[in-house]
């Protein structure tokens, strides 16, 4: 069986564009980071004041989302070689430390796997990491995973039902820049939704990746599914980092945990 290094070889990829570098700040070892899914780097906004006294932190769009330009199909390959490219452009002399949110995380994940000589140290916070169903063998976690599956199909099938209740969650907890989904980025939304949460190789890309790998998520997690973690900490070089009473954003709580886990991991 090929590696995914050997697989991605393989593939003929079409230019990429350059996404937009939303923020270049601090001083030090190269920290990038990576939001999710309908979001943007304003993700980020706790974590970057705990890491710009040690660390240049650059906060990269995805294709399609907030102020990079739009992709075509938003698959994996495509969101990764859009990054890759936009990495290059900045001519980075040495490994940097790559943190992802949510879908962020599982492109991270699949960027570590094929560029080794990158990535220092890979931090996946939030990441919604669905294992094949069949590997589960508890009933509970695989009625689970379904309707994961079952809910996600919807959402991108019922165009003006997910819009509409993306903007009333997003004025009610006072996280508009942080979640959108709009006309704007619907065909981002749907397509990475099915193309990249969905459609996942995650489990196979962390085995894959030979740098230490620090997952981060919160005990109260919409998205992480009964089973996720357990079926990736036996994978080697991960440690699971649980923050109790944080849910699926990158709040105080879990930026603080993130940070530490950056610091831990740099100082060895």
């Amino acid at each position: 069986m090929r590696s995914v290094r050997e697989v991605w070889r393989s593939v003929r990829r079409p230019r990429s564009p350059l996404l937009h570098i939303a923020s270049d700040v601090g001083e030090g070892p190269v920290v990038i980071l990576v939001h999710g899914i309908a979001s943007s780097s304003e993700t980020f906004k706790n974590l970057l004041p705990l890491l710009t006294d040690h660390y240049r932190c650059i906060s990269i769009d995805l294709l399609g989302f907030g102020d990079s330009p739009a992709g075509k199909d938003y698959t994996v390959e495509e969101h990764v070689e859009a990054l890759r490219r936009t990495i290059r452009s900045l001519r980075l002399r040495a490994p940097f430390t790559l943190v992802g949110h949510s879908l962020g995380a599982l492109l991270s994940s699949r960027y570590a796997a094929i560029y080794p000589a990158q990535v220092s140290h890979l931090v996946m916070v939030s990441p919604p990491i669905y294992p094949v169903i069949t590997d589960l063998t508890s009933r509970f976690e695989r009625a689970q995973l379904d309707a994961y599956m079952r809910a996600y199909e919807f959402l991108r099938t019922n165009k003006t039902f997910t819009i509409a209740n993306a903007a009333r969650i997003g004025r009610l907890l006072n996280i508009s820049k942080i979640f959108e989904i709009s006309e704007r980025n619907w065909d981002a939304f749907g397509k990475s939704l099915q193309n990249c949460i969905e459609s996942q190789t995650t489990i196979a890309d962390l085995e894959a990746v030979q740098v230490p790998i620090d997952v981060v998520y919160g005990s109260f997690d919409q998205f992480i599914a009964a089973g996720t973690m357990r079926a990736i900490e036996t994978i080697h070089n991960v440690r699971v980092h649980r923050v109790e009473v944080n849910d699926h954003l990158v709040r105080p709580r879990l930026a603080r945990a993130v940070s530490a886990a950056i610091g831990l991991r740099s100082a060895i």
